[in-house]
């Protein structure tokens, strides 16, 4: 079964009822990481909303997911200077702030049946969110606090 975005009236893009995720064609994600819906909600800018089939709830702010952007570059740069996805970089000691728009995402386009994609503001376009990725580093306050656990063990 095909999935494509459906526009709605005001730009938004809505993704629905994601049937099973297959990572390849002998590997299945856990049903955890398998969304039931997704909402990107370009004209507002307040992020991105997903329903998994197991009933939880995650909501991700642009920012939150421009700071998490999995691609090679933005991994590099998070481990260099040890923030977790979805933390935003630290200044240097004694810098001024600098003035910058914050993070907002211009499209987003599904990728195959796995995951999402987004050009941003600030021109970058490289990050591939898989729906596992997105599950893993679920914002709210139970996640966080299952992944310091996991951290902590």
């Amino acid at each position: 079964m095909r999935r494509s975005p459906i526009g709605t009236k005001n730009g938004d893009v809505r993704l629905l009822n994601f049937g099973p995720v297959s990572v390849c064609d002998t590997e299945r994600v856990a049903a955890s990481a398998d969304p039931k819906s997704v909402k990107v909600n370009l004209t507002t800018g307040t992020g991105v909303d997903i329903e998994w089939k197991d009933e939880h709830q995650s909501h991700y702010s642009f920012p939150y997911l421009r700071d998490a952007c999995p691609c090679a570059l933005c991994d590099d740069e998070r481990g260099k200077s040890g923030r977790q996805p979805g933390e935003p970089p630290k200044s240097a000691p004694g810098a001024l702030p600098m003035f910058k728009p914050a993070a907002k995402a211009e499209t987003a386009e599904p990728v195959g049946k796995y995951a999402i994609k987004f050009h941003w503001n600030d021109g970058h376009e490289l990050g591939i969110y898989s729906w596992h990725f997105l599950r893993d580093w679920c914002p709210c306050e139970e996640c966080k606090a299952a992944r310091g656990v996991i951290r902590a063990g």
